[in-house]
């Protein structure tokens, strides 16, 4: 077993497809297939089930994984320590973030990064935000930048941004014309959010509950699993939403989509990382980059 089969197995879970992982990591789709082909070979073990063009975790893939991504962790752990040896003129960091903050945040850092430290390989990998979380815990990620809050005893948390939640709608639509609004009008919206365990779907849930609103109270006509596609289908008539303002802003600019005056909530952005594990020159270099950080409460 090698730390590339290892690296190729777990890239191929986290996607639920062969050519996709291959693509993520840079390798052809047969040398992914191989990989896999020799572990479960070698060890008599099917970990991957075959569904016509998908393929699917099985029991026992689903036991290796926590164990596979464990042994990359350690392994990349001892490479930082190495690389931190020598300053920060070389060696790799692994950013996982949300959709958000991913595409409307974080590019100005990672471009600043860039050209400050060209030695380094930044990594940037995009999850919801309970996706960002668990790499961070389990170590894939040396820094996690997630949205609103994440309770979890082994991961520290700083402020690094606030946000603006907004309701937008078509924009022909009378509600985005208000100036606030009320329950009966967040009742009577029909609506199209984004998946469960993102970011967003959560501090929307938050502020409706400020509101005294259930969830079950909305109705809900679609969910999509990402900022674009719920935006392109509230512009084509599909139902309201509540996004970032940084998400909604070319949009709204454009005059396809429209927001009452007044934000439904704020949330922060927070960075991640994990309470057990060094901070490397890298991870500081980066953090450093980033004004006015603030503990979490």
């Amino acid at each position: 077993m090698t730390l590339e089969q290892l690296r190729i197995f777990v890239a191929v879970a986290e996607r639920q497809h062969v050519t996709r992982a291959a693509e993520a990591i840079n390798i052809t789709q047969s040398a992914a297939s191989a990989a896999i082909a020799a572990l479960e070979g070698r060890y008599g073990v099917a970990l991957f089930d075959r569904i016509g063009r998908r393929i699917a975790l099985t029991k026992a893939g689903e036991e290796f994984l926590p164990e596979a991504r464990a042994v990359l962790a350690r392994a990349t752990a001892a490479e930082r320590t190495l690389t931190d040896l020598a300053g920060i003129k070389r060696g790799a960091l692994t950013l996982y973030a949300s959709q958000t903050i991913t595409n409307y945040w974080l590019p100005q850092f990672i471009a600043r990064f860039r050209a400050r430290y060209p030695g380094i390989t930044l990594n940037v990998i995009a999850g919801n935000t309970q996706q960002v979380a668990s790499a961070t815990r389990e170590g894939l990620a040396d820094l996690g930048f997630v949205e609103g809050a994440i309770d979890d005893p082994q991961l520290s948390g700083e402020v690094v941004a606030t946000d603006r939640m907004i309701a937008v709608f078509a924009k022909a639509d009378p509600l985005a014309r208000k100036s606030k609004l009320s329950v009966a009008d967040l009742k009577k919206t029909r609506w199209v959010l984004r998946e469960q365990g993102s970011g967003t779907r959560a501090e929307f849930k938050l502020a409706l509950q400020r509101l005294g609103i259930s969830p079950a109270d909305l109705d809900i006509a679609l969910e999509l699993p990402s900022n674009e596609a719920v935006l392109a289908a509230v512009a084509a008539g599909a139902g309201a939403t509540v996004v970032s303002a940084l998400v909604a802003d070319a949009g709204l600019r454009l005059g396809e989509l429209a927001t009452p005056k007044e934000p439904l909530s704020e949330r922060t952005f927070q960075v991640l990382r994990h309470r057990e594990r060094h901070v490397s020159r890298a991870e500081a270099a980066f953090l450093a980059l980033i004004p006015d950080r603030k503990p979490k409460p």
